[in-house]
């Protein structure tokens, strides 16, 4: 696998890569992230990934600088995993000097969920994305839906921009208590990493509660929203939507995804199933 760590290396080694697929990440890498990368590798002549924690995505009081950075580690996986080239540029490459030019994502879709509770969070992930996507030229890009809103969001931004790339949703993964694999995992002590688990659990039996039958989506929502806090975990939002815009259900028909949002302790998990 070859690293480049300069945009000039990296788009010289794209151009002799034939078709590519390419995996963003931020590295810390987990089984996740891996399966992404053979999924890309079933799609592409070549396999490009890229690490880079990215700032303008991190609001004032998250976890930017403490967010785990194991590039030995990750380069050993992504080897493994069969990743051709890797993309591991420093800030002063991807932002050389004041990024002053962003995509702003806009409309109901980016103010809620997600969006309402970690503004300008989307508008950081449009704007790297976008550079990234410039930078490598992808045919295809994979992205998993562990971050749901993420997904709808940049695969509007590339057909809003036209941009010539095709986004592939990679299923989320999940250790075999259910727990979704995430890097801040990593930060749940023992303790927490077993009761974890209690959000996808809920989230479950909301779909099993919906599939019966039940659309009283608010009691559902807050019947969770109530054991997670009994519980000691902090809900942001336990919330059935439509999959189209992730809106509101406006009737039984249509395709919902559950998402949900919580801090345990310091840690603040997301998860979502589709109905």
């Amino acid at each position: 696998m070859q690293i480049h760590t300069t945009i000039e290396s990296l788009r010289e080694a794209r151009r002799a890569a034939g078709r590519v697929a390419f995996v963003p990440t931020m590295g810390n890498l987990h089984e996740g992230h891996i399966t992404l990368m053979r999924q890309a590798g079933e799609r592409a002549d070549a396999v490009i990934a890229s690490i880079f924690v990215n700032r303008l995505q991190f609001g004032p009081s998250e976890d930017f600088d403490k967010y785990p950075r194991t590039l030995q580690a990750d380069c050993e996986k992504l080897e493994a995993a069969g990743v051709q080239h890797l993309f591991a540029p420093d800030e002063t490459v991807m932002y050389p000097k004041r990024q002053n030019y962003h995509v702003e994502p806009d409309g109901a879709q980016v103010t809620v969920l997600e969006g309402a509770f970690r503004p300008g969070h989307f508008r950081g992930v449009a704007t790297v994305v976008l550079k990234l996507l410039n930078i490598v030229q992808p045919d295809v890009a994979l992205f998993g839906k562990k971050d749901y809103q993420q997904l709808m969001v940049l695969r509007n931004m590339v057909e809003q921009l036209a941009l010539p790339v095709e986004v592939l949703p990679g299923e989320t993964v999940r250790a075999e208590d259910g727990l979704a694999l995430s890097s801040r995992n990593r930060y749940l002590s023992a303790t927490e990493r077993a009761e974890a688990v209690r959000l996808v659990r809920c989230l479950r039996r909301i779909r099993e509660a919906v599939h019966a039958g039940d659309h009283d989506y608010e009691k559902l929502e807050r019947a969770a929203m109530t054991e997670l806090a009994t519980h000691n975990w902090q809900p942001d939002y336990v919330a059935v939507r439509r999959r189209a815009d992730l809106q509101e259900p406006g009737g039984p028909e249509e395709a919902l995804v559950v998402l949900g949002a919580a801090r345990l302790g310091t840690t603040r998990l997301i998860d979502n199933l589709e109905i």
